[in-house]
């Protein structure tokens, strides 16, 4: 693996979120007796839910694990090693997971403002992708990952719970096929109770940690971490946590998309079309 500083590190960055970066990998065939081999990448929290459900499905096998924190990284590891037999490796560049050839797809749940890149690098190596919501950062980043499917052959998916929900499937159902009249407003509603996220101050990077890489394409702040708990409260971390909006927020704008079958063009602006290699026209 290449060192990079990391001014290099962020150029690399943005070049690739424009997705006009290498030509595609392709991948070989895989035989369907064959196991598809997986790197999870970010496991401290949502990503262990990501470690479960393929420790359930007998198609996979988890071979790389990716986190910026030792620890984390090896308790995985650990943990699936007794599930599944085989001790993934640990890595914490997420680019060792994708120049390795024993993986074929990737899932991330990492912080939100790496979750683009992460996918367009996976796409740019040959992989496809899940990424955890929100899909992206800001409306150029959702368009450059639409480009970098289309240019590299590649699966990228992303997927909210309530679309597993059967309640909710059924609503929509209802609602789309005229059960309470035209629909021609939605409104995102959630209430749930939540601790106070607790004053603005100056906390320690635990020890463990690779806080350089953690913060990848996001801007270094001063200081470095404003929360007590730094594996979660990167969501009110000035600069590039999102919050609620973007924490809760992309599940009830799913659904209110969802429901009443609203659909966009992801860029309008003729500069950003050409950029990403699209054409303007409707997504769904």
């Amino acid at each position: 693996m290449t060192s990079l500083n990391r001014r290099r590190f962020l150029s690399t960055a943005s070049a690739a979120s424009l997705a006009l970066a290498a030509p595609a990998i392709g991948r070989a065939g895989i035989s369907a007796n064959d196991k598809i081999g997986v790197a999870v990448v970010g496991v401290n929290g949502r990503g262990g839910e990501h470690i479960s459900e393929f420790l359930r499905d007998d198609r996979t096998e988890i071979r790389v694990i990716v986190d910026v924190d030792e620890a984390v990284a090896n308790r995985r590891c650990d943990d699936i090693e007794k599930k599944q037999g085989l001790r993934p490796k640990p890595v914490s560049d997420m680019r060792q997971a994708f120049e390795d050839d024993a993986v074929d797809i990737i899932s991330t749940a990492t912080p939100n403002h790496w979750h683009a890149l992460t996918g367009i690098w996976a796409m740019q190596a040959g992989k496809d992708a899940y990424i955890e919501k929100p899909v992206c950062h800001n409306v150029l980043e959702g368009t450059a990952l639409i480009a970098a499917s289309r240019k590299y052959g590649r699966m990228c998916q992303v997927g909210t719970q309530c679309r597993s929900s059967k309640a909710i499937i059924e609503a929509v159902a209802f609602m789309r096929s005229g059960g309470i009249g035209e629909v021609k407003l939605a409104r995102g509603l959630c209430y749930k109770r939540r601790k106070s996220i607790g004053a603005k101050g100056d906390y320690a990077i635990p020890a463990t940690v690779n806080f350089d890489m953690w913060s990848g394409p996001a801007s270094l702040t001063d200081p470095r971490c404003t929360r007590p708990n730094f594996h979660y409260d990167w969501h009110w971390q000035r600069h590039y946590g999102n919050g609620d909006l973007g924490n809760q927020g992309p599940h009830q704008t799913d659904i209110a998309r969802w429901g009443t079958g609203y659909r966009y063009s992801p860029v309008t602006h003729p500069l950003l079309r050409r950029a990403s290699g699209l054409s303007g026209r409707t997504q769904g």
